[in-house]
Order: structure tokens, then C-alpha cells, then sequence
């Protein structure tokens, strides 16, 4: 099998928030789901791509997670990966859960867990959407505008709610901020308002960005949420949660802060924060991602204005969207061959649907070679739709 070389940008210099020291990245082994149950699973066949997933690795995820932060609870994203299986487990090392829409509260409805252990992290929602979660139990709801602080309320007046504050996601791979997340000098008018109307706005919550990379983040975050506390006491508000959120990284192609470093500096922040306020993050990638291999097919190779082109039976629309988004997986192959630049394409008739460019791979790929993608439990199939009639991937379980 052949492993497909990355060549690495030079670094440009760092801002002030951002910790370039290499001693942050890679201080603990990380441990991806051995290639011997690929060759087990292909032997059973092969009908449309496929994710299969080792979970005694979520397992091992959320004990080191909670190893490392003895005093945060971790609510898994389930956008991440909302397959049952992966639930299941989730549920049986003790996780609890957030979500983004109802159809995920109806999910972990089905598995029995308790609505009003659920976190609805969505900070804009429906008024339906509130109405209906309300009506099953949830109790806690985000928000980062006066607008949502009002329709929660309006919809259900005893919600504890908490407001995500925008951080600094320096060092992120996806960074989050512009579309969510209150500015500084916006807080007062959210607790004023949550005042004048007595509703329980009790906690904050923030996001450093996806696969973040730089622990210093978390630091700024926390920082920010203990003087929205203040000005909520102030108030005459009651804070009671501090919310981490998520953007806790996988490996891939790029060296990464372990969780334990991340950790080092989380809980070095949490050191004044009273005993009385819930303390909690949302990973999702983190828990799910190492846990599975993501494997496709080429369906056809062309050569075009002397570029070469290469067609697997999964793209954008069938889960390797990320790679849009700037995410660089570990994608290897069977093939020996010389490596030379290739445009990687899904197999609908979108234009949209072109992973890569000038990425290299063997120049003797052909149709039928089957790609593998490593650390790609989460966002792969939970982004996959069924866009031009193909499949959706499937879900296996080791």
C-alpha cells in the first residue's frame, strides 16, 4: 500500500495568540483503526463506499478525554457522526450529548437518553424547533443575540439558556467566528435584557475553530467567559455553565497539540472558576474521528489540457467535502507507482464536485483501485447526501 506524501507550506510568522513552539504538537502517541480490518471488510464485498469504524478507539477517546480534563463533562457533537452504533457507545462510557436540530434530538430520544441532559448548542432556531424541543424536555438552549434571547424566552420562560461569546480561532483549520458568536461590547445589551425580562441566562460557551491547533485559544475563551460571569452577577443573573465547546483535533497530515497539552492549558483556566458552575465541552471530531477509515472506489481516469484526472465514486456530495474546506486527510492506495499531480473528482455531473487539485498520487491509478482515507470517522458520512441518485456511503462496525 502506498501512503501519499503531503509537502508542508513554510510557516509564515505566528500572531501574538498563537503558540508556534514544537513542543506543543505530537507529545502522545495517536492511535487510528488498524488497516487489517480493511482487508477483512473489502473481502466481504464491496457494493458503494463505505466508513467502517473501530469502537473500542471512541472508547479510548473519551477516557483519555476525561483523563486529561477530570473536571469538564463531555457532550458529544452528534453532527459529527450520528450513527446509533456510535451513540450507543458514547451513551455506555457516559458522555452526554449536544445538538443542532431536532432530527438529533429524536435520535437520542429513540436511545433513551434523557432530554434534559441534552444541550440544543444551535445558537438560532425556529420558533417550531423551540417549541418542540421545549415539549420533549430539553432545557438548556444557546444563543448569541437579543432576537433568540426573546424567542426562547417568549417560547419557554423558565429555559436556562447560555450565550456564545466570539473567540479568537487563531490556528484553527475552520475557523468559526463571523457567522456565530456575540462580540465583547455586545454582552451588556444580552444581559440587560436578560434581566429586565427574568429569563435564566446562566452560562456561556464559545468555539476556537475546527481542528484547532493552537491551545491558547481555549485560554482567551475561558478568560472571556469569566467576565461575562461578572457583568451577568452584576446583573443579578445567576452563572451556573461554562461551555467549551468544541474544535479539540485529529491527526492527519499536520502535527497536532495532544489533548493532554490542551488540557494543560484549560485546566490551568479553570483553576478560579466556582465549584458551583457546571464546567462541559462538546467534542466530536475528537471522540469519532481516528475511530474510521473512510474507502472508495475510482470509477475512471482522463487526461485533459495535460492535466490528469482522477473519478471516485465518492466526492463532495458523497462525504469527502471537508477536503473544500482546506482539510488535507492521509489518503492512501494499493498502487507503487510514480507520484504526479492529480485532480481528484466525485462522480456527479457538478462541476462544484472536485475534492483536490494537484494532489499527488500513483501515475499508474486505474479504475477499480480502491482509496483509503484515514481518521475519517467524523464528518464524512453525516455530510454525504444522494445528489444525482448515487448512494449514500454505508456505515460499518468493527
Amino acid at each position: 500500500m502506498a501512503v501519499r506524501p503531503v509537502a508542508f507550506k513554510k510557516p509564515q510568522s505566528q500572531p501574538e495568540t498563537e503558540q508556534p513552539q514544537s513542543d506543543l504538537f505530537d507529545t502522545h502517541p495517536e492511535v487510528r483503526l488498524d488497516f487489517k480490518h480493511i482487508r477483512a471488510a473489502l473481502k466481504q464485498g464491496y457494493t458503494k463506499p463505505f466508513l467502517l469504524v473501530d469502537t473500542s478507539l471512541i472508547r479510548n477517546k473519551i477516557r483519555r478525554f476525561k483523563a486529561a480534563l477530570p473536571r469538564v463533562h463531555p457532550h458529544y457533537a452528534v453532527k459529527a457522526n450520528p450513527d446509533p452504533r456510535v451513540l450507543k457507545v458514547l451513551i455506555e462510557e457516559g458522555a452526554g450529548f449536544e445538538i443542532a436540530s431536532i432530527a438529533e434530538l429524536d435520535l437520542l430520544l429513540k436511545l433513551k437518553v434523557p432530554a434534559a441532559e441534552v444541550y440544543y448548542s444551535n445558537p438560532v432556531k425556529s420558533s417550531d424547533s423551540i417549541r418542540y424541543a421545549a415539549g420533549k424536555g430539553i432545557e438548556w438552549f444557546a444563543l448569541d443575540s437579543v432576537e433568540e434571547l426573546r424567542k426562547v424566552h417568549g417560547i419557554k420562560p423558565d429555559a436556562r439558556l447560555y450565550v456564545r461569546i466570539e473567540v479568537p480561532n487563531v490556528g484553527s483549520d475552520w475557523p468559526l467566528s463571523g457567522k456565530f458568536g456575540m462580540k465583547a461590547q455586545e454582552v451588556d445589551a444580552i444581559v440587560a435584557e436578560a434581566a429586565a425580562l427574568k429569563a435564566d441566562l446562566a452560562g456561556v460557551t464559545f468555539h476556537v475553530g475546527s481542528q484547532c491547533r493552537n491551545p491558547e485559544n481555549w485560554r482567551v475563551g475561558i478568560q472571556g467567559a469569566k467576565r461575562v460571569f461578572k457583568k451577568m452577577r452584576l446583573a443579578g443573573l445567576q452563572p451556573r455553565l461554562l461551555n467549551l465547546g468544541g474544535g479539540y483535533p485529529v491527526r492527519h497530515v499536520k502535527p497536532i497539540p495532544s489533548i493532554e497539552k490542551i488540557a494543560e492549558v484549560i485546566n490551568h483556566g479553570l483553576r478560579d472558576v466556582p465549584q458551583n458552575v457546571r464546567v462541559m465541552a462538546e467534542p466530536g471530531r475528537y471522540l469519532v474521528s481516528d475511530a474510521g477509515y473512510f474507502v472508495c472506489r475510482v470509477v475512471g481516469t482522463a487526461t485533459r489540457s495535460g492535466k490528469r484526472w482522477m473519478y471516485w465514486d465518492a466526492g463532495v456530495f458523497g462525504g469527502v467535502i471537508e477536503t473544500t474546506e482546506g482539510l488535507r486527510y492521509d489518503v492512501q492506495t494499493d498502487r507503487q507507482g510514480k507520484l504526479i499531480p492529480w485532480n481528484i473528482a466525485g462522480p456527479t455531473c457538478d462541476s462544484v464536485d472536485v475534492c483536490m487539485r494537484d494532489e499527488l498520487f500513483p501515475e499508474d491509478m486505474q479504475e477499480g483501485d480502491f482509496i483509503y482515507i484515514a481518521n475519517a470517522g467524523a464528518y464524512t458520512t453525516a455530510y454525504a447526501s444522494q445528489f444525482n441518485g448515487f448512494p449514500l456511503p454505508e456505515v460499518r462496525v468493527v
